[in-house]
């Protein structure tokens, strides 16, 4: 902004020192013309006085007097008669010699005689001035020269005295201009600027406080404007953080789409529900980013109908199945102005899956205890319709009882345990457990029936490896693997049990040469219920709940666990523990 200042100053002097030189030029030639007629009139005087003194005393009286009038006057007094010739010259007085004084008398001489006249002329820098003498002028001439160089000195004087007094008052005039241009520009430059840097989004400016006179009501006005400007951008920057954060925490998908059918803004969970980039989708086509029909169908109907929708979508993301509840809403603005498309996705995956369990279970649960409840009843109607009497059938039939009503009271347990263990409160009793000593007792427990089916059963772990957990829940995973392990394997087979660990975690394996499970069976072993071979898992006494204790009692212990299987090859069943601190 001092580049303002300064071309305004630059602009005012120019114009001001224009203004005195023109101004210095004209009085410079108003009074140079005015001594120079100043000085013909004398001449011309002069050369008249002379010419009266010559028509009433003859020259020869006369000689020296016009020699000391002309020494006096520094001029050059010449007389000629009629015809031109010199009759009196007082002597060279200037730089021109006297063939040239005669030719410049011959060129001013006139060429008629008329009565009474004179000629002022201006030659190599000396004025000249011819009067003619005698009655009627017709005597001869009087010719007056005088050099300029008085004149030069006096024009002289006068330009050193137009040039210093134009000066000073140049001088004086610049410095009233700066002083001027500080006081009226200096709070104009400031408050533009702080307009620049209110342009740029630096609300914070301000107008240094100071006098201003005139100009503080600009500057009060702009500080005024500038916090106007800060309080409604730290309002509208904390809206918008608000509004920032709700969009992108919320937990349902959201997608902006503008009037334009382009992606406007799409939020964290969005992203993460269909595996999106923000940077392939943003502010482009929402019929070229989305990658499901149904949902640019929908969209493509709030566009036509301009009408709120709201849609039930089974979708496939990867390799899930995914169920939405889809809310799609035009924006409508001010005026009925078409401002684009919200579109809102819940997850209801979860839902959906636990309403499939929940009738999964009913139907499970009724099944499992149906089967015992059966048995129970009917061998024992068949007692009381006599069979009681048949000792043999009566002791059959009583250990048959026994055996559903085990079954049965084994159903009940592990339901009453599964349902502890996915309660909000369950705790597991934290302590650093051996792990070669909870796989020998469970080992211990199997030993015998493993041994009746002529299947080597074998415990293989460090004696020193420590899994942090709750003893009694680990033993129990244990025990459950070695259960399947042992009722799937055929005789004469090979059940092992072993630990290791690396420097992240402590695993415990449990693998069988038994009959394996089919790939696509992997991902269902651990729902409640789900049996791969139902026949001999009935019969073996199952009830279809020991893998998803498992499953439970293992996340709880903030682990995993991993199946690998080759049907008539074998299980691997392999879990993994974090490792405890040291």
């Amino acid at each position: 902004m001092s580049s303002l200042r300064s071309r305004l100053l630059f602009w005012l002097v120019a114009l001001i020192a224009a203004v005195l030189i023109a101004l210095g030029f004209l009085l410079g030639q108003l009074l140079k013309e005015f001594y120079t007629e100043t000085i013909n009139k004398r001449m011309e005087k002069e050369a008249k006085a002379l010419a009266i003194l010559l028509e009433n005393e003859p020259l020869e009286r006369i000689r020296t007097d016009l020699q000391e009038m002309g020494d006096e006057l520094s001029s050059r007094i010449t007389v000629l008669d009629r015809d031109g010739r010199v009759r009196f010259d007082s002597g060279r007085i200037a730089a021109i010699s006297d063939k040239d004084h005669a030719r410049i008398i011959r060129s001013i001489l006139p060429t008629t005689t008329s009565a009474r006249f004179s000629v002022i002329e201006k030659t190599d820098d000396v004025y000249y001035c011819l009067v003619p003498y005698g009655p009627s002028g017709q005597d001869g001439y009087v010719v007056v020269s005088t050099p300029t160089s008085s004149l030069k000195a006096v024009n002289e004087r006068i330009w050193g005295v137009l040039i210093s007094s134009l000066g000073m008052a140049l001088v004086v005039i610049i410095a009233l201009g700066w002083k001027i241009a500080n006081q009226y520009m200096r709070p104009i430059e400031e408050a533009t600027k702080v307009a620049f840097e209110l342009e740029k989004g630096n609300y914070a400016a301000r107008v240094p406080d100071g006098e201003y006179k005139e100009a503080g009501m600009l500057v009060r006005s702009i500080n005024r404007l500038a916090r106007h400007l800060q309080e409604m951008s730290r309002a509208r920057e904390i809206q918008t953080d608000r509004l920032h954060t709700l969009i992108e925490n919320v937990g349902s998908g959201l997608l902006f789409i503008d009037h334009r059918g382009h992606v406007f803004l799409i939020n964290r969970a969005f992203q993460s529900q269909f595996h999106i980039d923000p940077s392939d989708a943003l502010y482009r086509p929402y019929a070229d980013v989305l990658p499901h029909r149904d949902i640019v169908r929908l969209i493509d109907e709030i566009f036509m109908t301009e009408a709120a929708m709201r849609r039930h979508m089974r979708l496939t993301v990867g390799i899930e199945r995914k169920h939405f509840d889809v809310y799609g809403a035009p924006i409508i603005g001010k005026g009925a102005e078409w401002k684009g498309i919200v579109v809102v996705f819940h997850d209801i995956t979860e839902l959906k899956r636990l309403e499939q369990i929940r009738k999964d279970f009913v139907a499970n649960v009724s099944h499992e205890l149906k089967t015992p409840v059966t048995s129970i009843k009917g061998f024992a109607e068949t007692l009381l319709d006599g069979a009681m009497k048949d000792e043999q059938a009566l002791e059959h039939f009583l250990a048959i009882i026994l055996k559903e009503s085990e079954r049965l009271q084994t159903l009940v347990e592990e339901l009453l345990d599964l349902s502890k263990i996915e309660q909000q409160g369950f705790q597991l009793q934290w302590e650093e457990v051996n792990a070669a000593e909870i796989m020998e007792e469970a080992a211990a427990v199997f030993r015998q029936r493993a041994a009746a089916k002529r299947i080597a059963l074998q415990v293989k772990a460090p004696p020193d490896l420590v899994i942090r957990g709750d003893r009694n829940r680990l033993k129990q995973i244990l025990l459950n693997l070695l259960a399947n392990a042992i009722a799937y394997t055929p005789e004469q087979g090979q059940v092992t049990v072993d630990a290791g660990e690396t420097a992240q975690e402590v695993w415990l394996r449990v693998k069988d040469t038994g009959i394996g499970i089919e790939k696509k069976e992997i991902p269902r072993i651990f729902e409640r219920f789900y049996r791969v071979d139902k026949a001999r898992s009935r019969d073996s006494g199952g009830t279809g709940l020991g893998l998803s204790i498992v499953k439970h009692l293992v996340e709880a212990h903030h682990g995993s666990i991993t199946v690998e299987s080759e049907v008539g090859r074998g299980t691997v069943f392999t879990i993994h523990f974090p490792k405890p601190e040291r």
